[in-house]
């Protein structure tokens, strides 16, 4: 029998290649979120929740279970991973959140900054068809 050519990244179930993957912090893994943002995910969960039930009592129990169907269908199409990320318009608008002014419309996208450091496409491509483990693109927190 032949020996397995690939050497294991990972060393305790953590993923410790620090060329790859960057330098974890513990400090994320211990301090939650901030306050505000945990109070702002769960009040957008409550108005989706209520803007389902509105839409299920408007147009009948099948309506949100078709949109559920095309969300899931959207969220599925992305572009390869490499220099241009996907846009998810489909989605957007789908969700509403075309109308959303977040803080890259007026402070800028994370993306274009000079310190960004470009996805691997070769990794990406290897951890998208199950031949490589880790994060598609490395956390830049």
């Amino acid at each position: 029998m032949e020996a397995a050519k690939t050497i294991a990244h990972e060393i305790g179930g953590l993923q410790n290649d620090a060329l790859r993957f960057g330098l974890q912090g513990v400090k994320s893994d211990i301090v939650g979120s901030h306050p505000l943002e945990t109070s702002y995910q769960s009040a957008r969960k409550t108005q989706e929740e209520m803007k389902r039930r509105i839409l299920a009592d408007t147009y009948g129990t099948a309506f949100p279970l078709k949109m559920d169907l095309d969300r899931q269908i959207l969220t599925r199409f992305q572009r390869p991973a490499g220099a241009i990320p996907s846009s998810m318009l489909g989605l957007e608008a789908l969700t509403g959140s075309l109308d959303d002014f977040g803080f890259e419309d007026y402070l800028n996208d994370p993306r274009e900054s000079e310190t960004f450091r470009p996805v691997d496409m070769h990794h990406g491509m290897e951890v998208r068809r199950g031949l490589s483990k880790g994060p598609v693109c490395p956390s830049f927190i």
